[in-house]
């Protein structure tokens, strides 16, 4: 090799690495570039992948709470339908409850707060001295030995264990504690299907000699068209309870919760005869025109009672009436005081009474006698429980009749709208004072059948101008007995039937003018409640 050929030769060699290393150079600089430019178009997509999931997130939220909205609207929506539904179907009730009335579930016969109750008793009964039947008479027969029983007589026997009644009560509260309470009640005789009426069967047997009578006496039950009870009311749980109208005495209401017989007609001296509870006349049991108040705090219990008289048809004179009593574990006592201005006693009239009222121009089928008084009585009256079997019964009650410090006049209207022909407003020539007391027990067989006995009498002074004890004249001093015993089976829900007999006799005064002094009367009956 020529010197000039070696000599290019190791130029070459000399020139290749400078040559190797600026082509790496190169080509580093643009992978660099290249790397520099991927990492830019990475974070420009990163950044825009953020930018998508940001706003995918914010759809995706917007879409649950759109859901959200939507859901909570529909079930609004169906919340509305279910009452909307609920209101139509309440709405559907009361309209049939309008077109089909139901009972209530105790089986009372109540509609729309209003309850229609009542009793129907009637049965059989023997008398060793009685009078027939009367359609009008509130007892229907003589139960009590009287003054025109004659003779022994068997006999179909109404409202022996309690009147035959009819009667409509109600209560609605109008604001908390508070209501608004009204009753209405018509007592009926189921042999004739008479409203009961004491005066009339008075009425019926004026002019009469005794032996040709039927059973008859004065009665608060007067033929009226609510002749027990017609009053409205308002009561409260702390205040107590205000009735106004026609309603029972404080002392009724007691003669009903302390009267072992239960004031029963056929077994019961002051169930057959009002003048316990109406204070000394049985007319003045229920008065007219009165308001009565009671409350109970606790054990303890008060009432009062007023009525305005002033000549109103048949309710003379004022009455007013006070009572205590209390509830103590086993006992319950009430003590009671009463009195009554130009109180009426009634009776038929003599045949010389009818005479003289005719030619009077009075109407002899509607024309009475009476003696008038002003009475005070006080009255203490309890029952003590032994146990569940066994409960005692005993009372007291102490009668002061005086003749009228207003007299009232002949002619004068008395309940019922009869006239009072002859009128007698000095029968006192001293006050007469009867003396009531009674005792008994009631004894429960078994959860349906009780048993009950009571003793009654009456004693009376003597008030005439002369002292006397025998039976000469009404004015002597007398005494009434009578003993009871009867047996109760409920023999269904509604239906009780009864067996029992009541022993009554008169001496002194309580016996003159009587054709027979005692009687025997063994009573059985079928009584129904609804």
């Amino acid at each position: 090799m020529s010197p000039l050929a070696m000599t290019a030769v190791c130029g070459l060699l000399t020139l290749a690495p400078a040559t190797a290393r600026a082509s790496d150079a190169d080509e580093l600089r643009k992978l660099r570039q290249q790397m520099q430019e991927a990492q830019a178009q990475v974070a420009a997509q990163a950044k825009a992948m953020q930018a998508m999931q940001d706003r995918l997130n914010m759809l995706e939220a917007q879409q649950t709470q759109t859901a959200g909205q939507t859901a909570a609207g529909t079930q609004a929506a169906a919340q509305q339908a279910q009452a909307a539904q609920a209101a139509a179907q309440a709405a559907q009730k009361v309209a049939d409850a309008a077109a089909h009335p139901t009972l209530s579930k105790d089986g009372s016969l109540t509609f729309y707060g209003i309850t229609l109750y009542g009793t129907v008793d009637m049965g059989f009964s023997y008398q060793s001295h009685g009078a027939p039947l009367s359609p009008y008479y509130p007892p229907g027969l003589d139960y009590l030995v009287s003054k025109n029983g004659n003779k022994g007589i068997a006999s179909l026997a109404p409202n022996g264990l309690s009147q035959s009644k009819v009667g409509l009560r109600g209560s609605e509260e109008f604001a908390d504690g508070w209501s608004a309470l009204f009753k209405v009640e018509t007592g009926f005789n189921p042999q004739s299907g008479q409203l009961a009426d004491g005066p009339r069967s008075m009425a019926a047997n004026n002019g009469l000699a005794l032996t040709k009578q039927t059973a008859n006496g004065d009665s608060s039950h007067a033929g009226q068209a609510f002749n027990r009870a017609a009053y409205v009311g308002v009561s409260s749980r702390e205040w107590g309870t205000v009735t106004v109208g026609r309603q029972n005495t404080l002392l009724a209401d007691n003669i009903f919760a302390y009267d072992p017989l239960q004031a029963s007609y056929a077994f019961s001296v002051i169930g057959f005869s009002g003048l316990t509870g109406g204070g000394g006349s049985t007319e003045d049991f229920r008065l007219d025109n009165s308001v009565k108040y009671t409350n109970q705090f606790g054990p303890l219990r008060v009432g009062a009672l007023y009525q305005f008289g002033e000549d109103n048809g048949g309710m003379h004179g004022n009455a007013l009436q006070l009572d205590a009593g209390a509830d103590i574990g086993g006992l319950s006592f009430d003590a009671t005081y009463a009195q009554k201005q130009d109180m009426v006693s009634a009776g038929s009239l003599t045949a010389a009474q009818m005479t003289q009222a005719t030619a009077l121009g009075y109407n002899p089928g509607n024309a009475l006698a009476a003696t008038i008084s002003d009475n005070t009585s006080y009255a203490l009256m309890g029952s003590y429980t032994l146990d569940p079997q066994w409960k005692l019964f005993a009372g007291y009650e102490y009668i002061d009749f005086a003749n009228p410090s207003v007299p009232l006049r002949a002619g004068s209207t008395d309940i019922g709208g009869y006239t009072l022909a002859f009128v007698n407003n000095s029968a006192f020539v001293h006050d007469k004072i009867v003396q009531v007391t009674w005792a008994g027990a009631r004894y429960a067989v078994t959860p349906k059948v009780d048993l009950s006995a009571g003793y009654y009498h009456y004693g009376q002074n003597s008030f005439g101008a002369k002292s006397c004890a025998d039976a000469s004249v009404a004015t002597c001093s007398g005494t009434l007995n009578a003993y009871s015993l009867v047996a109760d089976y409920r023999f269904a829900r509604r239906f009780d039937a009864y067996l029992g007999v009541m022993y009554s006799e008169v001496a002194g005064g309580l016996a003159a003018g009587y054709l027979h002094t005692d009687n025997i009367s063994p009573t059985t009956g079928v009584r129904f409640n609804f």
